[in-house]
């Protein structure tokens, strides 16, 4: 089973070649996937009307939803920085995840929220529209809301996990092309 990617209305994804897309991936239209970067498999990425950029080295886990806000109704894009960690199973709609960012698994973000470079949402949380994680903190619950501030270097936790998906991403390609199942 090979990624599906699919252009839509004149807009098609590019992806860098050194980027990881698994098997069962879906990327529609007007997606933009960086260096080194991975989404993983059952991730739904479906930019029908504005775009989603994820940046190097981030990594989209299993079963995560990335989907867009109407641009034509000022909607916002999906932003991805570099060295972001998305958990599996998220659901990321027209929201901002800065450089060094965290979403935990099941998280999810909404239109116009940020979170902040070297700040976490925790497992489980839901980030309202237009709601902020500022850099150092640790949010929370449903709505999420403020925990903590993090530790001393718990906020570089996502530029370390980040180098490991890109281990990870190289040695789930080796094994997908000794299985012949590589595009």
């Amino acid at each position: 089973m090979k990624p599906l990617i699919l252009p839509f209305h004149g807009k098609s994804p590019t992806i860098d070649p050194s980027a990881f897309i698994a098997p069962g991936a879906v990327i529609i239209g007007d997606v933009h996937i960086g260096p080194d970067a991975s989404v993983w498999y059952g991730c739904v990425l479906r930019a029908d009307t504005h775009r989603i950029e994820i940046g190097a080295r981030s990594n989209v886990q299993d079963g995560t939803i990335c989907h867009v806000d109407d641009e034509a109704r000022n909607g916002t894009p999906v932003i991805i920085g570099d060295d972001v960690l998305v958990g599996h199973k998220c659901m990321l709609h027209g929201c901002t995840i800065e450089s060094g960012g965290f979403v935990g698994m099941s998280a999810t973000v909404l239109d116009g929220a940020v979170v902040e470079t070297g700040a976490f949402l925790g497992a489980g949380a839901f980030l309202g529209p237009r709601k902020k994680v500022p850099a150092g903190e640790l949010w929370a619950g449903m709505p999420a809301r403020k925990l903590r501030d993090l530790k001393p270097g718990e906020d570089k936790m996502a530029l370390m996990g980040a180098a490991f998906y890109v281990e990870e991403a190289r040695q789930h390609r080796e094994a997908i092309e000794a299985a012949g199942l590589s595009n």
